[in-house]
């Protein structure tokens, strides 16, 4: 990956859609990788194979309490919060607290242990956007008390936090902006544009579009996503800035419900819901930073990433339901910790 060698990778969201095809590609590159979450919007069954790999071991844990002593790592990502609006805003104080408490207990382990720290922040910091494309030194156009804020605001905090960090020499971190990402994994239900179309399409149902369809988002395939994170993560120059990663192929809602359509061979019509409240009306990332710093751009073009998620929708329908979320947060309880080879 790198000049320095990384030997074990700490990843906190590791089940979740992103983290696990991250885990993965870890073990591939033959890091020994420890994967911490807490299950609450994941599951077991994103880690697959991973869980008899003896490079592999996965911990059952919430990061916003004190993290399990004896930990080891030498390069941590952190890709623990819900990201999906339907699931983030159930329960928005424990959003709000993953972004803040939990991040700040990784920088605290990364500053004690010297592993550096790849913070995985998101395009939400950006708001409904004023300024178009975004670039990293745009500062957003956030509603701070809205519905979306837990999330929103969260993931701004978690990004001072780390920069503050840096600043002071306190930890090496690297921070990067995730814009609209989809692939294998992705939950059927979790109210994200992709899943959501795909599996309306599927089922014969009608495609629910959120707004006129107007607007538009700027997706990208989990593996061009993972390939960015993985060079940002080994970029040796300490950053004080954070880098985009995402795809900057433009694309609006209803032509995106348009292509589900043709792709899966579905006849079912398409309705039109309100639009809810904060959701951007465009969103597409400058990738400059990532271009020149490091050498990348996404490769899969969203009709080759799009039968590829619709292949492993079909091939796992009824495996990909929402899961069980909402416990309420500082319950007082310690969360058991559970390693599985």
């Amino acid at each position: 990956m790198t000049d320095r060698s990384f030997r074990t990778a700490l990843v906190a969201g590791g089940a979740g859609f992103v983290g696990s095809h991250l885990c993965e590609r870890l073990v591939a590159d033959g890091l020994r990788v420890v994967c911490m979450d807490s299950l609450l919007t994941s599951t077991l069954d994103n880690l697959g194979e991973l869980l008899r790999e003896p490079r592999f071991s996965f911990i059952e844990h919430d990061i916003i309490q004190p993290l399990p002593a004896g930990l080891r790592a030498d390069l941590v990502f952190n890709m623990a919060c819900a990201a999906s609006p339907p699931l983030y805003q159930l329960d928005p104080i424990h959003t709000m607290m993953t972004s803040v408490v939990g991040t700040n207990n990784l920088l605290v382990f990364a500053a004690e242990t010297g592993a550096r720290l790849l913070q995985a922040s998101t395009s939400e910091v950006y708001g409904n956007p004023t300024l178009h494309p975004q670039p990293e030194h745009y500062f957003g156009n956030v509603n701070p008390i809205g519905p979306r804020a837990c999330y929103d605001e969260g993931k701004r905090a978690a990004e001072t936090l780390c920069f503050d960090y840096l600043r002071h020499g306190l930890a090496d971190v690297r921070v990067s902006r995730i814009f609209n990402t989809y692939g294998p994994r992705l939950r059927a239900c979790d109210g994200r544009v992709i899943s959501n179309m795909v599996s309306q399409a599927l089922a014969d149902e009608p495609i629910t579009i959120y707004g006129d369809g107007r607007q538009t988002r700027s997706f990208c395939y989990v593996d061009d996503l993972v390939e960015g994170l993985l060079r940002l993560a080994s970029y040796e120059e300490a950053l004080e800035h954070p880098v985009n990663v995402g795809n900057p192929q433009e694309i609006s809602i209803v032509e995106v419900a348009e292509l589900v359509q043709r792709l899966v061979g579905s006849d079912a019509p398409i309705i039109f819901c309100p639009l809810p409240v904060d959701d951007p009306c465009r969103r597409r990332p400058d990738i400059t930073v990532a271009t020149k710093l490091l050498a990348w751009q996404p490769k899969v073009d969203l009709p080759d990433g799009l039968m590829r998620t619709i292949s492993w929708f079909r091939e796992n329908r009824g495996r990909t339901a929402s899961p069980i979320v909402g416990r309420p947060p500082f319950s007082g309880a310690n969360q058991t910790i559970k390693i599985e080879r």
